[in-house]
């Protein structure tokens, strides 16, 4: 019996022909206030998704190659076109490179490697997703971002995954959107769930917690998910809602964050490391942990802060109880 993953349901807010700003998700999480220090070069991301424009102008340039894993194009395996919009959207959150117009991303200088594993249709075979963990392993990939789950637990998947992680490769995740609002119970999609993983929620831009989000004890950390804007298809733009467009905050956060810490470290470190380094830059948000796990990605955050504003909230829970 075959299992299918789909693209995180998402939401598509509206639709533009052209564009001039950087995204207020990518300014939520502070990003332009560390590019005078790094924007990503060199870092490769490989986007597991719809595949891409890859005529966008705002991708062209951070696309370095790909492949495609689905029945699309006659599963030509050089075709790794985006007809669906959502890889597209993904990948500009991740690294839309700066233009005199359109978006720019978190890490705009990081490289991209796309690799379609869902069709046209937004619609993916489990062993597709499986491929595509081993192709980014064997392409040399620092990140993979999954804005994509099922609700089947497939060992062959969890197994790419921790070969992944094994290899030092950070796995960013949507968590979901089949949240009902109410940490008590608990909504899982698959590979999001998976401990190995870096599993995103989502916040809208007012840093609430966005009613669709996954709750669960594995959820990470949290990005803006709610009225999106990046890239889309034919050289256009969207705003997009859903954990979808969380993910790739994270995933160009890891990469910005990938190469201040080599820098500071003078050494390339694990992923253990890397996860590390990750969370020192959020900030909790006074929400349960199945919501927002540690809390918002906030990349200016000194340490010694993110200390300061997680008593904050311990103290503030402590004298609600």
């Amino acid at each position: 019996m075959k299992h299918y993953v789909r693209v995180i349901p998402h939401t598509v807010v509206q639709q533009e022909e052209s564009v001039k700003e950087v995204p207020k998700g990518v300014e939520l999480i502070q990003a332009p206030k560390i590019w005078d220090e790094t924007k990503g070069k060199g870092i490769k991301v490989a986007v597991l998704d719809t595949g891409c424009d890859v005529n966008h102008p705002d991708l062209k340039e951070r696309i370095i190659g790909g492949r495609n894993f689905t029945d699309d194009d006659k599963s030509n395996p050089e075709i790794y076109e985006d007809y669906n919009g959502h890889g597209t959207h993904v990948a500009g959150t991740i690294a839309a490179q700066e233009n005199d117009a359109g978006v720019v991303g978190v890490a705009p200088e990081a490289d991209l490697l796309i690799v379609k594993v869902l069709n046209r249709n937004g619609s993916g075979q489990y062993e597709w997703i499986i491929k595509g963990i081993h192709y980014a392993i064997d392409q040399g990939a620092d990140i993979i971002s999954m804005s994509l789950g099922g609700p089947v637990d497939v060992p062959e998947l969890y197994k790419a995954v921790k070969a992944a992680v094994g290899e030092n490769i950070l796995v960013v995740c949507a968590a979901g959107n089949e949240g009902d609002g109410d940490d008590s119970t608990d909504e899982f999609a698959y590979p999001g769930c998976y401990n190995e993983v870096i599993s995103v929620g989502a916040i809208n831009l007012e840093r609430d917690p966005s009613e669709f989000t996954n709750s669960h004890n594995e959820v990470d950390c949290v990005a803006p998910g709610e009225e999106i804007l990046s890239t889309h298809l034919n050289g256009k733009y969207a705003t997009l809602s859903g954990t979808s467009m969380a993910a790739p905050h994270v995933s160009g956060a890891l990469a910005l964050i990938k190469v201040y810490a080599t820098q500071q470290f003078g050494r390339k470190l694990s992923e253990p490391e890397l996860y590390a380094q990750l969370i020192k830059r959020t900030v909790p948000l006074g929400n349960s942990p199945k919501l927002e796990g540690n809390g918002l990605v906030y990349l200016t955050v000194p340490e010694h802060l993110a200390q300061i504003f997680t008593e904050k909230v311990k103290a503030a829970v402590m004298s609600a109880t």
